[in-house]
């Protein structure tokens, strides 16, 4: 009897579990489990413990019933609950953290877009607007001058040009069928360059050419459009009494200005659209986006070159 008074109290001095032995009426023998049970069932659970009831004794002992509740399953359900809790918070803060930065990420370039946009409509209108002015005041008189004509036409052929340039950027379906010829690069060079007489006059540069014959495979008002563009910078943005060199050899288009140049960090960036490396002069942006477009369409290879307040040169490589 002692061994059995031993056993059973160090049976029940243990804090991991409640235990109880019954006999056949259901009726406790001994343990520290003092709850009604459902002898009915196997597995169930009481408040927040699990209930383990055991028939397979057989009588032994005296014994038909052995019932377990359990006291560290469910402190380890909350604990392992509270880790999951935990870790969801940290891996939701972690998603969010990251989910922010992305969205700062990605809306940078949309932010810049949308500045760069709001600078180009507000040149688009000042350069409109030059024009337009020149053409009004020159026409308020009735009698006009020779020099008054002349502005009206420069006035009028920038108006075009811009007008061509929004055209092709925002209007035309580049992928309609063009019209492609082998065309005389140097004669239409040299039909173009009676165009920029006047606007090279007005600021007293002098245009050398060195062309040689040459015919390429190409829209010719895909062409025209290139070359007046980057005639038109090298004129736009050189010095008064300034000089432009314009050689064709071994299919090869140079065109060189004696102009303000571009810092050599910037120059990476010209052909982006609504680019402007400077700003003292007009413009808006996109003549060269469309120079570059066009020059990939025929795979033409367009390099630049430039020296801060010293030169820049554009080479066409055929």
């Amino acid at each position: 009897m002692t061994n059995t008074s031993l056993d059973t109290s160090k049976l029940l001095e243990t804090k991991e579990y409640k235990i109880s032995f019954y006999n056949e009426n259901k009726e406790k023998i001994f343990g520290n489990f003092d709850d009604n049970i459902d002898f009915s069932k196997d597995f169930l659970q009481h408040e927040e413990h699990f209930v383990l009831v055991d028939k397979s004794t057989l009588g032994h002992l005296g014994i038909f019933y052995i019932v377990i509740e359990e006291n560290l399953l469910s402190e380890k359900i909350k604990e392992l609950t509270i880790n999951i809790i935990f870790i969801f918070i940290f891996i939701y803060s972690i998603i969010s953290l990251v989910g922010f930065y992305l969205a700062k990420l990605f809306l940078i370039p949309i932010k810049d877009e949308r500045e760069r946009l709001n600078i180009f409509i507000k040149d688009t209108t000042h350069e409109l607007n030059t024009p337009i002015s020149a053409i009004l005041m020159s026409t308020e008189s009735t009698n006009l001058t020779h020099k008054q004509i002349e502005r009206v036409k420069l006035s009028a052929k920038r108006v075009s040009e811009i007008y061509k340039d929004l055209t092709y950027v925002f209007l035309e379906n580049h992928l309609h069928e063009k019209i492609i010829n082998e065309l005389s690069l140097n004669t239409i060079i040299n039909e173009q360059l009676k165009y920029f007489e006047a606007l090279a006059s007005k600021k007293r540069i002098t245009i050398r050419t060195n062309l040689e014959e040459f015919e390429y495979k190409i829209n010719e008002d895909d062409f025209i459009r290139v070359f007046n563009n980057l005639v038109s910078n090298a004129i736009k943005y050189n010095k008064m009494g300034g000089e432009i060199d314009i050689s064709l050899r071994n299919k090869i288009l140079t065109i060189k200005d004696t102009g303000i140049g571009i810092q050599e960090e910037k120059v990476k960036n010209i052909f982006d659209r609504y680019y402007r490396a400077t700003s003292e002069q007009g413009g808006f942006g996109i003549g060269l986006n469309i120079v570059s477009k066009i020059c990939k369409d025929y795979n033409i290879k367009i390099v630049a070159d430039s020296k801060l307040n010293e030169s820049t040169t554009f080479k066409l490589i055929f």
